[in-house]
């Protein structure tokens, strides 16, 4: 048999490139979007339409969904056997994005839009059945992973202004199907998602002068916003806890640019939508105590991230401490140490980012009276141990500070006059010492390692030998010891003073009352 002529081979390649289109997109995991290449191939045959590449169940619906929006968009749908892979195959692909990248593929294979500009393009979006682009979760991973590359993304109008938040990328937004083949065939222009910065519409915290006396607590309160400390307030009904606890957001600064997107992002991963107007507000999460592990630390037969990284770079709050499963608890005491939670699953390991401040409250025995000055209390002593033993020694030890909260005798509740400073002055004092730690080791207290502890909490032999008499008479851990030193280098801090002293060591272990029983 003759071979074929060079022509017959060039007409032969025309053809199967032609039928073959490769679209850029991004499937996120965890909160970071991986690169994916849909290639769409056309061949003849018997009309089908075949998903592979790992697509969960609405992925494998797009299909209906690109077909109805392609022709009721005016252009034709092929009659051919139709293969969509999503590569690399090997990586779980999950949600609605992958309809619009996958509609403009078969556009591309069929010969009705022009293709040269799509290798400079990522897409992404939802279509509905008319052809209009719907919201999708997501999109800010994706327009941050995008701003690594060299490449424009094109998102639905509907998540602009949450893409727009990234600067360092060009991102476009369309309504319609239409909208993104008339941009690729030169007949018209999408608009690009606006550059400018939502304005912060200020958040009007309760404010910490309200709380009637529990000075001791107050103060607690102050420390912990300035070093990032956690902290345990244990104390009878009506003490207090939860009014000081909601308090904290007043005292804290706003977060930075970084800080604001990581947070954002982890909120679109999660439930595709956060509010655009307060993005730089801590985020402030108090879960109830009947919530699951998974609900709090994450997970899912499709992970989502939990209440610990939705608090990330803000305030967990769980109250009514001891009424969490242990279980749940326990869960809490690898995120607290590294600011991470990781979730294993057979098919993919994820690590979301879990910093955040531990507040929590609990009373201190069954019926919650012990040690309020009456005689209502009837748990026996056995009773109050095993009500305290719901939190374990290890998970204990991770929370910096332990503070009791004494019944706020009647006169002090009567009186009219607001008690100390009002957060915003107690906030200024914050910022300072903030700012104080962050020059001299570009982090907070609470994230120092034991290395940096020997550099910035240098003791003399003398506060040397005086931890060492603490830490053998209350029968204390490596690890409580190194809170210690973190606590009193932020009580130093808050005192404007370069090395830590004895009065400092000692506010820090009076800070440790659970190691004190």
């Amino acid at each position: 048999m003759d071979q074929p002529s060079k022509k017959n081979q060039t007409q032969q390649q025309l053809v199967n490139t032609k039928s073959l289109a490769m679209i850029h997109t991004r499937t996120v995991v965890g909160v970071d979007a991986l690169p994916v290449i849909v290639e769409v191939h056309l061949a003849n045959g018997l009309p089908a339409f075949s998903t592979v590449g790992l697509p969960e169940a609405a992925v494998k619906e797009s299909k209906d969904r690109v077909r109805g929006a392609i022709l009721n968009s005016g252009f034709e749908f092929p009659a051919k056997r139709i293969t969509v892979n999503l590569s690399p195959a090997d990586i779980p692909k999950t949600g609605s994005r992958f309809d619009l990248p996958i509609a403009i593929g078969i556009l591309a294979a069929s010969g009705q839009i022009e293709s040269k500009l799509l290798n400079d393009l990522e897409l992404i979006g939802e279509l509905a059945l008319d052809g209009q682009l719907r919201k999708i979760s997501g999109v800010l991973p994706t327009a941050l992973s995008c701003s690594k590359g060299n490449r424009q993304l094109i998102v639905p109008s509907e998540n602009a202004t949450e893409a727009a938040l990234v600067e360092t990328v060009d991102t476009f937004h369309a309504p319609h199907l239409l909208n993104v083949c008339h941009h690729l065939m030169g007949q018209g222009e999408m608009d690009f998602c606006r550059k400018s910065k939502p304005a912060n519409s200020a958040i009007s915290y309760p404010d910490l002068s309200d709380v009637k006396g529990q000075q001791h607590a107050k103060r607690a309160l102050e420390i912990a916003a300035s070093g990032g400390h956690s902290l345990l307030m244990i104390g009878p009904p009506g003490t207090g806890k939860s009014m000081l606890a909601s308090r904290l957001p007043s005292l804290l600064p706003e977060l930075n640019t970084e800080e604001a997107l990581q947070s954002a992002a982890i909120q679109s991963v999660a439930n595709g939508q956060f509010d655009i107007t307060n993005w730089k507000q801590r985020p402030f999460r108090c879960p109830h105590h009947s919530a699951s592990s998974v609900a709090l630390v994450g997970g899912g037969s499709h992970p989502k991230p939990g209440e610990i990284s939705l608090a990330h770079k803000g305030i967990l709050f769980l109250d009514e401490f001891t009424e969490f499963s242990r279980s749940t608890l326990e869960q809490l005491r690898e995120p607290l140490e590294s600011g991470y939670i990781h979730i294993s699953r057979a098919a993919q390991n994820i690590r979301y980012p879990a910093d955040f401040m531990l507040v929590a409250a609990c009373n201190p025995c069954k019926c919650g009276f012990s040690g309020d000055g009456s005689d209502r209390c009837r748990c026996s002593a056995v009773s109050i141990d095993n009500y305290r033993a719901k939190l374990s020694g290890p998970m204990l030890d991770r929370i910096d500070m332990h503070v009791k909260l004494p019944r706020v005798a009647m006169k002090i509740l009567q009186n009219k006059q607001h008690e100390g400073d009002c957060s915003q002055v107690i906030k200024q004092r914050v910022l300072i010492v903030r700012q104080r730690q962050l020059e001299r080791q570009n982090k907070l207290n609470n994230q120092l390692s034991s290395k940096n502890l020997e550099q910035y909490c240098d003791l003399s032999s003398d506060l040397l030998n005086f931890m060492e008499n603490v830490c053998e008479k209350l029968n204390m851990s490596a690890r409580a010891y190194h809170r210690i030193l973190k606590l009193s280098r932020t009580i130093a801090d808050l005192d404007n003073q370069a090395n830590v002293n004895k009065e400092h060591l000692s506010e820090a272990i009076g800070y440790r009352c659970l190691d004190r029983k």
